[in-house]
C-alpha cells in the first residue's frame, strides 16, 4: 500500500561547507535566537530558505520566498548543492539521550530509520494516517515557499509497523556513513547513501503492504497534498505519478525503542478577566483540584505530573504565584457527547475541551488560530512565561503514549494539534528533493 521510490537528492558537497554550518533544526523549531545564529554560521545555511528572514520593503518581488528560490538556485550553480549520480535512499541514525526532566535521563536512545520518497495519498485512501489537526498559518507559509522553490528541504516523519525490524535488518551496514555530524542538542546524525538495486528493491517490497502515520511534520504533508492537486489541476496528469506527487520522508518502525514522545505544554494569555481563585472554581466541575507546591521548578513539575498519571489523567496548572494539580476527571457527557471514548482518555483531549473550551471560554477557532494559546515543549519556559506574568496560566503535560497515538490514528480520528512530540527533530538539509 504504501509506494516508496529512491530518489537522486541534492546534498551539501562536504568539501566546499561543512554538515554541521549548515544543516538545521526544521522551521517550526527554529526560534529568533537559533535564526540569528544560523545565519551567522555560514551564507549557505539552509535556514536562508526554509525560515528567511522578513527585511523593511519586501515585496511580491523580494520576499523570503523569492529569495529562497534564488538561494536554492544559486548554490546548485556555485555547487554548494550537488545531485547524487544514481537513485539511491538514505539509512538514517539518530543517537541520543533524553532532554531533561524526564523517567529516562540516564539513557541512551538510537533511532533508526531511512530517507526515501513516499507517494502522497489523500487520507480517505486508507494508507496515510493523521493523529494530530492542523494549524492554517503554517501551511499556508509552506505552500508560499514550496511554490517559490519547487522542493523539498526536510522530511516528513513517517511511523510504519514492522514487529520482526525487516526493513532495518535489509538496511543494515558496517561501511562508514557517508555523512555524519552532532547538532546543538548533542544528538548525533549518521547518513548512509544507499544505491544498490537489490537493496532498496527489497525495501519498496517490504513496504508495500504497510500503512503510514505521520509522525512530525502534518503541516508539510498536508501542503505537498494541496500543492499536488494544484499541479494536477494546471496540467494534464498522465497515467505516470509525477515529481510533484511524491514528498521525501524518513520511515521509522513503529516499535522501535528509539521512540520518544515528549509533551507540548499550552501557554494561555490575553485573558482580561482571568483570576486564579475563579479558574479554580471552575476547574472543580471537572477534575478533583489540589493545590500543588513548584518550589523545586520545572524539575518537581515534572516529578509530580508522572507520578500522579501513572493512575490516570494529570494536568499541572500554573499561574504566577500558585499552581493546580487536576486529576480524576468528572463525567461530562454533555461536552463529550461527540468525542470517542479512545479520545476521552487522553489528557490533551480532557485540557481542550474541559478548561481551555469551558473554563476559559477559548473557542476551537481561537485554539486552531493560537490567538490565547501558545505551544511550548520546555516546562521551564513555560512557568518563566506565567511567573513575569506575560502569561495568565501554563498547563504543564504528560506526552502522549505511543499506543495511544496510533489506535487514535488508524480509527481515523485526530487529537488536538501539538499533542505529540518526537524527539529528536529530522534534521533538514540532509538530503533535498527537487522537484524540478
Amino acid at each position: 500500500m504504501a509506494h516508496i521510490e529512491p530518489f537522486t537528492a541534492f546534498r551539501y558537497d562536504a568539501t566546499k561547507v561543512a554538515l554541521t554550518q549548515v544543516a538545521t533544526q526544521p522551521y517550526d523549531k527554529i526560534t529568533p535566537a537559533m535564526q540569528d545564529r544560523y545565519y551567522a554560521a555560514s551564507p549557505y545555511n539552509l535556514v536562508r530558505i526554509i525560515l528567511g528572514k522578513r527585511e523593511p520593503g519586501d515585496s511580491p518581488q523580494n520576499n523570503p520566498y523569492t529569495r529562497a528560490a534564488k538561494s536554492f538556485y544559486d548554490w546548485r550553480q556555485e555547487g554548494i548543492l550537488r545531485k547524487d549520480s544514481e537513485p539511491s535512499i538514505y539509512r538514517y541514525v539518530q543517537r541520543f539521550a533524553a532532554p531533561q526532566p524526564t523517567t529516562n535521563d540516564a539513557l541512551q536512545f538510537e533511532r533508526q530509520g531511512f530517507i526515501a520518497l513516499g507517494k502522497i495519498e489523500d487520507y480517505s485512501a486508507g494508507v496515510v494516517f493523521r493523529h494530530e489537526q492542523t494549524l492554517a498559518k503554517p501551511k499556508a507559509d509552506r505552500l508560499d515557499l514550496l511554490r517559490a522553490t519547487r522542493a523539498h528541504f526536510g522530511q516528513i516523519f513517517m511511523l510504519y509497523d514492522d514487529p520482526g525490524g525487516e526493513v532495518d535488518l535489509a538496511l543494515a551496514s558496517t561501511d562508514p556513513p557517508t555523512m555524519e555530524m552532532t547538532d546543538e542538542y548533542g544528538v548525533s546524525h549518521q547518513i548512509w547513501k544507499i544505491s544498490n538495486p537489490r537493496t532498496i528493491d527489497a525495501v519498496r517490497k517490504k513496504m508495500r503492504d504497510k500503512k503510514l502515520i505521520i509522525a512530525d511534520g502534518h503541516h508539510r504533508y498536508e501542503t505537498a497534498l494541496t500543492y499536488r492537486n494544484e499541479r494536477r489541476t494546471g496540467e494534464n496528469a498522465g497515467a505516470n505519478p509525477a515529481p510533484y506527487d511524491f514528498v521525501m520522508m524518513t520511515f521509522v518502525n513503529m516499535e522501535s525503542s528509539g521512540l520518544l514522545i515528549l509533551p507540548t505544554h499550552r501557554v494561555v494569555h490575553g485573558l482580561a478577566n482571568f483570576s486564579p481563585d475563579g479558574f479554580r472554581a471552575s476547574a472543580g466541575k471537572f477534575f478533583t483540584v489540589d493545590e500543588a507546591d513548584l518550589t523545586g521548578g520545572p524539575e518537581r513539575a515534572s516529578s509530580m505530573l508522572r507520578q500522579a498519571g501513572n493512575t490516570g489523567t494529570a494536568i499541572l496548572a500554573a499561574t504566577r504565584d500558585r499552581a493546580f494539580l487536576l486529576t480524576c476527571p468528572k463525567p461530562a457527557a454533555e461536552i463529550f457527547k461527540n468525542v470517542s471514548v479512545r479520545q476521552q482518555g487522553l489528557d490533551v483531549v480532557q485540557l481542550h475541551k474541559c478548561l481551555l473550551e469551558q473554563v476559559l471560554g477559548i473557542s476551537e477557532a481561537a485554539i486552531r488560530d493560537q490567538t490565547n494559546v501558545s505551544y511550548i515543549r520546555d516546562a521551564g519556559e513555560a512557568l518563566s512565561s506565567v511567573r513575569s506574568g506575560q502569561s495568565n496560566v501554563a498547563f504543564l503535560m504528560n506526552p502522549v503514549k505511543m499506543q495511544q497515538m496510533r489506535d487514535v490514528a488508524f480509527a481515523g480520528e485526530t487529537m488536538p494539534q501539538k499533542s505529540t512530540d518526537f524527539y529528536p527533530k529530522l534534521l533538514s538539509g540532509l538530503t533535498i528533493y527537487a522537484l524540478e
